[in-house]
């Protein structure tokens, strides 16, 4: 990967921090010809442009050093190489679009977008300009979720142009395969309570077809639907996290919902897939079950992750563990004999930083889906398959995909192909890859296990029962924030796989993604703080790394 998308880039803004320290000279003579910039660096000395010897009392330094300190930041960014943005070949390859999100814009018969209507997609992406999105025809009143939220700028951490994902996999590849078959099996086991996954008919065959394929051969009872992370194969698939009551100001919350009822699934008629693929409202609505349960199964998890806020469940991990007191004991406030952390290194800062990742996080991956990749939906690769195997088009699918025993079975239950989605409208209207979600929970994990003991140990931990109705005791390993934050991420990530509208690519690349945001992020906030030269932030990566900025 890229070196400049790595933080590493944790590294090289820390080293770039104290190269700008030492040769400020040289820093404000190479920048003083753009605008607001020019002979502001000069005001400030050395020393007081980031370690704070001079008393803030002064008004007039006081704005010399904010000023020289956004200066400073932004500097940084600038001095990052920008990565090479790769998408596969698979828009350039086929002239209809095949393999590229459309939905909402006009399409044939056979759910392939018109291409006129396509081009003037392009050409909005291309020139950025508001008219140029308000001339792209649609097929219905769905709209385009927010393309130009792609362009938006981030003037904290690293802007959402210099991270890059690795390339979508392609439409005939096996890995794509793979990963739609997984989807399929994920539609079939819907309602399987998660204690059971290997141990009934449904997911032991749907453990038998993956491993036919490479990326999928490691596949068992005891890793099945999961990311994959550090520690996420300990304990439950469940983090704790989901199921534990929130403590939330004066009151608590419990973490029962409402939940679909076994069975509930749309799309599965080619008449409503097609429409929806045009951009008609969905028709049908999800029957829900009308006693609230704790999270059991993939059906629930869906639906969960269906309604949620955007940083919802790190908000609430977050209130947990300042609960649990299980904050690092190794920052500045942790041994002082005067201070305390509140307004700094306290909750106000730690949710605040959760959500500023969130949003960096977005932005970044709104980047990825509508300038990069445009890859399409799950939900498009079915009707793909549909058209190919009943013989209405052919089309470039890997044969493994074909004459899998998931898309078999699903034909079986529904009499077609299409791939069952949680929700009655499908997917939302931006392309797939990385997945938004997973974005979040990779930049908002990240700030997490930097403010948290990852080694603490969770104590009470629970399980629930395959009812939902009931929290169990559960003691058969040792969970830690780490591992269960890391649970987290897998969770959240994943569940939109569940839903029916994400690949697994989609999921790890987003995770990956998030975190580099908020490694950038978090190294950069370091500038704004007084404690910020005597603050060192050390977390474990995903790839488990452990890393000191």
């Amino acid at each position: 990967m890229n070196k400049s998308t790595e933080i590493t880039n944790t590294t090289e803004v820390t080293s770039s921090r104290r190269s700008f320290l030492k040769n400020l000279g040289v820093a404000a003579a190479s920048i003083t010809s753009l605008p607001l910039i020019s002979g502001a660096l000069n005001k400030v000395q050395a020393a007081d442009f980031y370690y704070g010897t001079t008393p803030s009392t002064n008004v007039l330094t006081r704005r010399s050093k904010s000023l020289s300190v956004r200066q400073f930041a932004a500097m940084i960014q600038y001095s990052l190489s920008i990565p090479s943005q790769t998408p596969n070949a698979d828009e350039r390859l086929y002239t209809g679009k095949i393999a590229n999100f459309s939905k909402g814009l006009p399409h044939n018969n056979l759910g392939e977008v018109e291409v006129l209507a396509y081009d003037r997609l392009l050409k909005a992406i291309s020139s950025g300009r508001h008219s140029d999105y308000e001339a792209i025809p649609m097929g219905g009143s769905v709209k385009l979720a927010n393309p130009q939220a792609a362009l938006a700028y981030q003037l904290e951490g690293g802007d959402s142009h210099t991270y890059a994902c690795p390339p979508f996999n392609s439409l005939s590849s096996e890995s794509l395969a793979g990963e739609m078959v997984e989807m399929y099996w994920h539609a079939l086991a819907l309602d399987v309570p998660f204690s059971q996954y290997g141990q009934e008919p449904q997911t032991a065959a749907a453990i038998n077809d993956l491993k036919r394929f490479k990326n999928y051969s490691h596949v068992n009872a005891g890793n099945l639907f999961r990311v994959g992370l550090p520690g996420d194969a300990t304990g439950p698939l469940v983090s704790q996290f989901l199921w534990r009551d929130v403590p939330c100001g004066p009151f608590t919350i419990q973490q029962r919902y409402k939940v679909p009822v076994a069975g509930d699934v749309h799309m599965t008629n080619y008449d409503q897939w097609l429409a929806i693929q045009r951009g008609t409202p969905a028709a049908t609505s999800t029957a829900f079950d009308g006693t609230p349960r704790y999270m059991r199964n993939a059906h629930d998890m869906a639906e969960w992750v269906h309604k949620d806020f955007t940083f919802q469940a790190f908000q609430n991990a977050a209130l947990i563990l300042m609960g649990l007191n299980a904050q690092r004991d190794t920052h500045l406030y942790s041994s002082s004999p005067s201070q305390a952390g509140f307004i700094t290194f306290g909750g106000p800062h730690i949710l605040d930083m959760v959500s500023r990742a969130a949003y960096a996080a977005l932005k970044a991956a709104w980047h990825q889906k509508w300038h990069v990749h445009r890859s399409l939906r799950p939900e498009v690769l079915a009707g793909r398959i549909h058209n190919h195997i009943r013989g209405a088009a052919n089309y470039p699918l890997h044969a493994s995909l074909l004459n899998s025993a998931g898309a078999q079975q699903i034909f079986s239950r529904y009499d077609s192909y299409l791939l069952p989605q949680v929700y009655p409208e499908g997917s939302p209207t931006h392309p797939s890859y990385p997945s938004g979600h997973a974005t979040i929970a990779g930049a908002c994990t990240t700030v997490l296990k930097a403010f948290f003991n990852e080694a603490f140990s969770l104590n009470n931990n629970v399980l629930v029962s395959d009812d939902g109705l009931s929290l169990l005791p559960y003691n058969a390993a040792n969970l830690t924030v780490g591992t269960e934050l890391n649970k987290l991420a897998g969770n959240i990530a994943i569940a939109r796989d569940y839903a029916g509208v994400h690949y697994r690519q989609d999921a790890i690349q987003g995770l990956l993604l998030g975190e580099k945001v908020a490694l950038n992020l978090l190294s950069e906030s370091k500038l704004l703080l007084n404690e910020g030269s005597s603050t060192t932030f050390t977390l474990t990566k995903f790839d488990g790394q452990t890393v000191n900025f």
